[in-house]
């Protein structure tokens, strides 16, 4: 089981390295945070479940139940606050005036003089 949770472990330290590539490699603010967003939810996912399955195998009592609880609550906690934060910072970027990169130079979105999407 150990092995298991060295694989989940791995995992998640994989995604949060692509991540980090995506964050370095693309051209704008909206693919990086699409990049980190994503991957970094997955990483810490894999990661806190390979711990979860880990303390589970090394500490078999009532304590060892109760902080595989605790843990995987952290990794429900951040399933649903991480995409809600980077979907926060994305859409106020949008509001501020922040253009998406494209290869050709043309605006696919923006907003208008009225404020609403065009």
């Amino acid at each position: 089981m150990t092995y298991i949770a060295g694989i989940f472990i791995l995992a998640g330290v994989f995604f949060f390295l692509a991540a980090t590539v995506g964050f370095l490699r693309f051209p704008d603010l909206y693919t990086r945070m699409h990049a980190t967003g994503k991957g970094d939810t997955l990483g810490l996912l894999l990661c806190i479940v390979g711990l979860a399955l880990y303390n589970g195998c090394i500490n078999q009592s009532w304590n060892g139940l109760v902080q595989g609880v605790k843990i995987i609550s952290i990794a429900i906690f951040w399933f649903i606050a991480s995409p809600t934060a980077t979907h926060a910072l994305l859409r106020a970027a949008f509001e501020s005036g922040v253009k998406p990169w494209t290869k050709d130079g043309v605006v696919v979105i923006d907003k208008g003089e009225d404020g609403k999407e065009t």
